[in-house]
């Protein structure tokens, strides 16, 4: 157990499972009091159990049901954050959604859902903990976005347009609040092992495209994002800011994953066969 985050506190999106829960964590050993929130409440309560034995000297960890999509429920979720013991300065914005298809077979209600999630909550969070943060002395902001805000993902338009609007808002909110004490940095996954991405395995045609294009082939684990946050989201990071920090094994180096194995079984009925097989 660390003592790095001793009087801090952090606030979560995301944070009942995968990357989310894993920053969370991070904080936690190195004395951080923790929220977590997320849609799920069966998922935070499970959390909590992994969260509360690394707690210790004084801290504490709780969770709030909260979809960061709607404005009064993040101001909700900031305003829990700042009840608990320390002080409100870290807040990692993790919760996001995804959809895989062509963008002539993507609805329109596919396409504002990934938007309103993977880009509007990361916004509402930046907005309220940012200013929660600045009245507190400063601190700092972490996005989780993806490889797919640097590289085209083909078949996940949505998603890539998102996390590509979430690096954007990282170097925009950096520049705008530094002068009030509050960094804001972004983390770049690739794929990582995770519920969300179960059906990627190294012997299907979109892991062993990914794995190909990795100079450092393997899948990530948990804890090489969450590493990357905690160092991004602590005093060891204060001069830097607007940062989007690939965590991929160098797989930006190339070319994205192919997921037109998937799209093919998915949409063969809507897609031109010259589009995935290109």
């Amino acid at each position: 157990m660390g003592a790095a985050l001793k009087g801090s506190t952090a606030l979560v999106t995301g944070g009942g499972s995968g990357i989310g829960l894993g920053a969370a964590k991070a904080f936690a050993v190195d004395g951080a009091s923790v929220l977590i929130v997320g849609r799920s409440q069966d998922k935070l309560d499970a959390a909590l159990e992994e969260l509360s034995p690394l707690v210790h000297d004084g801290a504490s960890v709780s969770s709030l049901s909260t979809d960061v999509t709607e404005e009064s429920q993040v101001e909700a979720a900031v305003a829990a954050a700042g009840e608990l013991p320390g002080k409100l300065s870290i807040a990692v914005a993790s919760a996001g959604d995804g959809t895989i298809g062509p963008i002539v077979g993507t609805s329109v209600e596919e396409w504002d859902r990934v938007q309103s999630v993977s880009l509007r909550g990361v916004f509402l969070t930046f907005k309220h903990a940012g200013a929660a943060i600045a009245a507190n002395g400063g601190g700092a902001l972490v996005a989780v976005s993806s490889l797919a805000g640097l590289l085209t993902h083909r078949f996940m338009g949505p998603y890539n347009v998102a996390k590509a609007g979430v690096d954007m808002l990282v170097r925009t909110t950096a520049d705008e609040m530094g002068a009030v004490g509050v960094r804001a940095n972004g983390v770049n996954p690739g794929i990582i092992r995770t519920d969300l991405v179960a059906m990627v395995t190294e012997d299907s045609g979109t892991g062993k495209s990914y794995l190909r294009n990795s100079p450092v082939s393997r899948f990530g684990e948990v804890d090489d994002v969450a590493a990357a946050i905690r160092f991004l989201a602590g005093p060891e990071s204060s001069f830097i800011t607007g940062v989007n920090l690939p965590i991929d094994g160098g797989h930006h180096l190339r070319r994205g994953p192919d997921y037109s194995e998937i799209t093919a079984a998915m949409y063969s009925e809507v897609v031109d066969p010259r589009i995935v097989e290109s």
